[in-house]
């Protein structure tokens, strides 16, 4: 696949499986105990291998799931909001200043494909703007921001 070609569901469901076949371990008894969450892991990678072997290691098929690592995906910092009507809009030039809903010294958010994974604050690299990461989102606030 090339790098520039990205990924539809219907790509994504054939690489899960081919046949429909969830395998033999899935059954009605699978549900009975949830097992705990892994713990948290020093980077992605890492990350990523914590969680293969509650997966049992390898994708449907005994693909493993690292292909999966190569998947693009938006990341946005947002610094805050605020709403205004067209003529305000309109009024704005060079040097004018929109006040945001957020006050100084507030975690920044920061949102994977427009959803909300995390928490940060500014910092500077190189003389580029950089986020640090302050806080996770926790997968039940993450449940609740769906509704």
């Amino acid at each position: 696949m090339a790098d520039d070609q990205v990924l539809n569901q219907e790509d994504i469901d054939k690489l899960m499986s081919e046949d429909g076949d969830l395998g033999e371990d899935w059954g009605e008894d699978s549900f009975d105990a949830p097992s705990p969450p892994p713990k948290p892991a020093a980077s992605p990678a890492h990350a990523f291998e914590a969680l293969t072997p509650q997966l049992g290691g390898k994708a449907v098929d005994g693909r493993p799931l690292d292909f999966i690592l190569d998947i693009p995906l938006e990341v946005s910092v947002e610094l805050g909001r605020t709403k205004m009507v067209i003529n305000d809009l309109l009024q704005l030039g060079q040097g004018s200043v929109i006040e945001l809903t957020k006050l100084a010294g507030e975690p920044l958010e920061i949102l994977v494909n427009n959803k909300l994974v995390a928490r940060g604050e500014v910092v500077v690299v190189n003389e580029k703007f950089g986020v640090r990461v302050t806080d996770i989102v926790s997968p039940m606030e993450r449940v609740k921001s769906l509704s």
